[in-house]
């Protein structure tokens, strides 16, 4: 830390001629971070890592949506379980009655629930080893279930198993095991959907879940949908990029006047300084011809030739763009609206500025603006748009290529002719702009993905659990069907009758749901400096989503018992 510090300070008082008070005093402040080199994968936010980075909140993020998942499947048991009260309740007297301890009960119906979860666990993993090829085609990973994977999945799978089969099964056991024997065998246990607080609050647990995920998945869509919509400043549309050509020496400048030649090719530019590289080069200018602190700014620097406005299909604030005609625009700049704002010139035009010559800035080389760029996005959209400043030189670490030919892979089969006669030995590598873009937001793009299976997921867990409570609410009131038809209610009047219980509770769930997921993909959004504001039709099409998802669900069982003869339900009466 100390060595870090003494680095810093050589280079502050070689270069700006500071002390680290005398630095802090203008407003300014250094910070020295350490990542343990294990955790950069999935901590570090730094730029120019090695690799993209991961980041641990989209784990934290998933493992939640997991756990949900269990939780539902597990609150669908319970509910369930209890729902069939009734049928298992002789069981519980005969055995209470024949001297059966309680606990035994509780051990028995636990057993149960242990077994089933077993089975489950048995078939999920078959089920996700046969899947894992797709997940890792839509995750972009590259994971398999090998010899040394297996050591760690079968211990944890018992746990969970253990886990899940005893909360999933505890108050079912707690409950059937509390029967009293002379009440169940004289017939006097209340049964049914109404009365049941804990399978309404159950319910109503596992909607909000998915409520929320419906949100979510709209949010992050919506957001996506933005970031590929926003004017950036730049067109990114037909055109690609060809890397590496500094290995042509000296004959870079000439593939770049032949591929301008061709047909089909609008503009050529040859620079590696691209808003969708990654490129990076930042640097400090001063306004004045002596490095002093308060009047620098720090900005990207790029060198860039005449044709990049052009092509990059960029616009001019004011000023001009370079021209090979003017002699005088090697000492030129073109600035853009974020670096004209910070330098604080009100005519920026022909304005001078200063730029370090050698690293401990004794030399300023002064530089006069002639035009000023319209502010494009050249990182992610979880920044803002930062100083920068582009001068004008060679710089071949590629050619972008923007093209209006119809047939463009023969136009990148002449291109790459044109290569081999250059440099017959040398790969020929090309990506395409708007793909470089897409890669930027890849991460976001899979998030989108797996949030919709997992919603998906949940919301058939969920609506599975209310098409079994629906069937045996509709079963428990068969009686009530049949003298209510008897004496001329219509279908509807039975299916909204039969419906508006389960109803109330969605919409209790959607009012505890849409708040909290406002306020999580609130903080979600925080991440980019560019994002959406969470309209309030957001929240509407999920509400009515869930509520037409159950109202089918649940219709579906109600109309059946509305269509049942009352004579069958009504034989023994």
């Amino acid at each position: 830390m100390m060595r870090g510090s003494a680095v810093i300070l050589i280079l502050m008082q070689s270069v700006l001629h500071l002390t680290f008070d005398k630095f802090e005093q203008g407003g300014n402040y250094f910070r020295i971070n350490f990542t343990p080199l294990k955790k950069i994968h999935l901590y570090s936010n730094r730029e120019a890592e090695l690799g993209m980075n991961g980041n641990i909140e989209f784990i934290y993020m998933f493992s939640a949506i997991a756990l949900f998942i269990l939780l539902i499947a597990c609150v669908n048991f319970m509910n369930l379980s209890t729902a069939r009260s009734a049928n298992r309740a002789r069981e519980v007297g005969v055995r209470k009655v024949l001297g059966s301890p309680r606990k035994y009960l509780i051990a028995q119906f636990l057993t149960e629930s242990i077994i089933v979860t077993l089975i489950g666990a048995i078939i999920a993993f078959f089920a996700a080893w046969a899947l894992l090829p797709l997940f890792n085609q839509m995750s972009g990973k590259d994971l398999s279930i090998t010899a040394q994977t297996m050591v760690w999945i079968v211990p944890l799978m018992i746990g969970l198993v253990l886990i899940i089969g005893a909360l999933a099964g505890s108050y079912p056991a707690l409950f059937l095991s509390g029967f009293q024997p002379i009440e169940v065998l004289k017939g006097k246990l209340a049964s049914g959907f109404k009365g049941g607080m804990l399978r309404n609050f159950l319910v109503v647990f596992q909607f909000s879940i998915s409520i929320f995920l419906i949100i979510g998945t709209l949010v992050i869509y919506n957001q996506l949908k933005y970031i590929q919509s926003k004017d950036l400043g730049y067109n990114r549309n037909q055109v690609f990029t060809v890397w590496n050509v500094n290995v042509l020496g000296n004959n870079a400048k000439a593939f770049k006047q032949e591929v301008k030649q061709l047909t089909g090719v609008q503009n050529v530019t040859m620079t590696g300084a691209l808003p969708t590289s990654g490129y990076w080069n930042s640097s400090v200018i001063f306004k004045g011809p002596v490095a002093d602190q308060k009047n620098s700014v720090t900005s990207e620097t790029w060198v860039v030739d005449e044709d990049y406005i052009a092509t990059l299909g960029m616009k001019m604030q004011s000023g001009r763009n370079f021209s090979k005609e003017m002699l005088t625009d090697s000492t030129a700049i073109l600035i853009n609206e974020t670096a004209e704002k910070m330098l604080g010139f009100k005519n920026p035009i022909n304005q001078l500025v200063y730029y370090p010559q050698d690293n401990k800035a004794l030399v300023l080389k002064p530089y006069h603006i002639i035009g000023v760029v319209k502010d494009f996005n050249f990182q992610s959209l979880r920044s803002n748009v930062t100083p920068l400043i582009l001068f004008m030189g060679n710089d071949e670490g590629g050619i972008s290529i923007r093209a209006n030919a119809a047939n463009i892979p023969a136009l990148l089969n002449q291109i790459k002719s044109k290569w081999s006669g250059f440099s017959p030995n040398q790969q020929f590598m090309y990506t395409f702009m708007d793909q470089d873009f897409d890669a930027i937001y890849r991460t976001e793009q899979r998030t989108g993905i797996i949030f919709v299976s997992f919603s998906s997921l949940a919301i058939i867990i969920a609506c599975l659990g209310l098409f079994g409570l629906a069937a045996y609410a509709a079963e428990q009131r068969t009686k009530e069907i049949g003298i209510r038809k008897v004496l001329g209610a219509s279908m509807s009047t039975i299916v909204q009758m039969l419906s508006k219980d389960f109803i109330k509770l969605v919409v209790i769930a959607i009012i505890i749901a849409s708040p909290l997921a406002w306020w999580a993909m609130n903080k979600w959004l925080q991440d980019f400096a560019y994002r959406i504001h969470i309209q309030w039709w957001v929240v509407a099409i999920a509400g009515s989503g869930a509520i037409l998802i159950a109202f089918v669900t649940i219709s579906f069982q109600s109309i059946k018992a509305a269509l049942t003869n009352p004579v069958k339900s009504l034989r023994s009466e």
